[in-house]
């Protein structure tokens, strides 16, 4: 596998590589948070190659994989006595630097951070073994402000953070229409605010925003507030599939622990096909365990609508990582990165075999 270069950040990304917890991808808050290891370990139980994997994810609805696996137990009863310990993260670079420092083996995350993760390690440091989820993203408008797609220049729109996959998407979108925006301060046609989550409601309840390309939950968090979603980003990709969530692995816990690791995507598979199987309990599950975490469930305004916009599969739908990665080079924020090696798909493929379903294509972005 030839080296990937490294990632052309623009001096705030070398910011957020040393501030991580100032900014948010898509979630709520700042900080990583270590929660207990998990219960329901029966005391017969067989240990795998591991006493425990270390987990991470986001207290968000486009991680509910991860929020409903551990909330159900579905996790833990493929791992057999093997424990799960997990953290949760509100940003991208900070679950990154957990994985290449051992904090996490395993984790939850999307796009952009999995692909500046691997480009700027040269490609040793992770593999995306699995997707997760698709859509969820939406650009939410003050409707007394902007009523048409073409009002959205000259206005304020908020994004996650710089170089984030929706603040990527959202650069994209707007040069296709034909607008001038400076990817590093935001300022052109239209003003890209990069604001965290956690804040974007108040934001646009105060003003300071007209509106959003956001993930949900905060997507309908705004339109509880009186926004209007203007464009759904699924509309934009064909079969209205982009990816959203993978689920990345450090290389070393791959290969010293594969029994592991295929346990854990036995668990997400079996979890995903749960959700699907049953949506409102699952809906449910997932906003016990964000309440748990943050300590606050979602109302039903904001749940009902988003867990509608969101699907959860296996397929890592890799054609579009490297889509997202080539729209990054167009808004200026990386050079073109070599992706070869990005997915190691091979313990999914056995996991998916098993369960009698297809088997998911890499892109040709496979590992050798």
């Amino acid at each position: 596998m030839s080296a990937a270069r490294p990632l052309t950040t623009l001096r705030t990304i070398a910011v957020i590589a040393a501030l991580p917890l100032l900014l948010t991808a898509c979630g709520y808050g700042s900080s990583a948070k270590d929660d207990d290891k998990q219960s329901g370990v029966a005391a017969d139980a067989k240990k795998l190659s591991a006493d425990e994997v270390k987990i991470g994810y986001f207290p968000n609805l486009t991680h509910a994989t991860a929020l409903v696996g551990v909330q159900e137990g579905l996790f833990q009863k493929e791992l057999g006595g093997t424990t799960i310990k997990s953290s949760t993260f509100n940003a991208g670079p900070s679950e990154i630097e957990a994985l290449n420092a051992g904090s996490i083996d395993i984790g939850w995350i999307g796009p952009s951070p999995a692909i500046n993760g691997y480009t700027k390690s040269n490609g040793r440091n992770l593999r995306i073994i699995s997707g997760s989820a698709s859509g969820g993203v939406k650009l939410v408008v003050n409707p007394k402000k902007i009523k048409s797609l073409e009002d959205v220049k000259g206005k304020r729109i908020a994004t996650p953070q710089l170089g984030n996959t929706q603040d990527v998407a959202f650069l994209n979108w707007a040069a296709d229409q034909g607008w001038r925006i400076d990817a590093e301060s935001g300022k052109g046609d239209v003003s890209v605010v990069r604001t965290d989550n956690k804040i974007t409601p108040d934001a646009y309840k105060a003003g300071s925003i007209d509106g959003a390309w956001v993930p949900e939950p905060t997507a309908s968090k705004l339109v509880a507030e009186g926004g209007k979603v203007l464009l759904d980003e699924s509309t934009l990709w064909p079969d209205k599939k982009f990816v959203i969530t993978n689920i990345i692995v450090s290389q070393k816990f791959l290969k010293e622990h594969p029994d592991v690791v295929e346990a854990v995507l036995r668990g997400s598979v079996k979890t995903n096909g749960w959700i699907n199987a049953n949506p409102e309990k699952a809906k449910a599950s997932a906003n016990a365990a964000l309440e748990k975490l943050s300590g606050k469930a979602l109302p039903a305004d904001v749940i009902d609508p988003a867990w509608k916009s969101i699907t959860f599969l296996d397929d890592p739908l890799a054609s579009t990582l490297n889509t997202e990665a080539e729209h990054a080079v167009k808004a200026g924020l990386l050079e073109k990165p070599n992706l070869k090696g990005i997915y190691d798909l091979t313990p999914l493929s056995k996991v998916l075999k098993a369960e009698g379903k297809d088997e998911v294509d890499d892109a040709g972005l496979g590992a050798e």
